[in-house]
């Protein structure tokens, strides 16, 4: 269990169709870091969801919603919606979309520069899933301080 103020602490989704990575932020210190990406198959595995809500106690969750370049919708919008409210409706907390253009290339970009500065193992979905998690909560935080 964390020990900040129960206020600070959110917890940050990137919604996918076979995964969806979760990130930690602490509003106090404006930071946010990966934690687990589960999987999403025909449903979210709402058992890891509950353990990391469990553990950290938030206050309110942000969850990336996809838009184009241009803000239309993707085919993919709606389903991230819809994940929004089913997370409001099961822990009865705040959730906040957030705007996620660019958050998973981000992610990308920054496994890159880690691997091609000296780091061995191959660079995996998942981990881009929580890191792209992180970049949408950091985000979000610094446009709602």
């Amino acid at each position: 269990m964390t020990t900040s103020r129960p206020d600070a602490v959110l917890l940050g989704f990137d919604f996918g169709l076979r995964r969806i990575g979760i990130a930690v932020g602490n509003r106090l210190l404006n930071t946010a870091r990966p934690l687990v990406t589960v999987a999403h198959k025909e449903a979210p595995d709402w058992s890891q969801i509950d353990a990391a809500i469990r553990e950290w106690c938030p206050s309110d969750l942000v969850v990336g919603i996809p838009v184009h370049m241009d803000g239309t919708e993707q085919a993919i919008t709606q389903s991230a919606r819809q994940f929004a409210a089913q997370l409001g409706k099961r822990y009865q907390l705040p959730v906040h979309p957030a705007d996620e253009r660019l958050s998973s290339a981000d992610a990308e970009e920054t496994l890159k520069a880690e691997r091609a500065n000296g780091r061995k193992r191959r660079i995996n979905k998942a981990e881009k899933d929580s890191l792209a998690a992180s970049i949408i909560l950091r985000d979000w935080m610094h446009n709602h301080p």
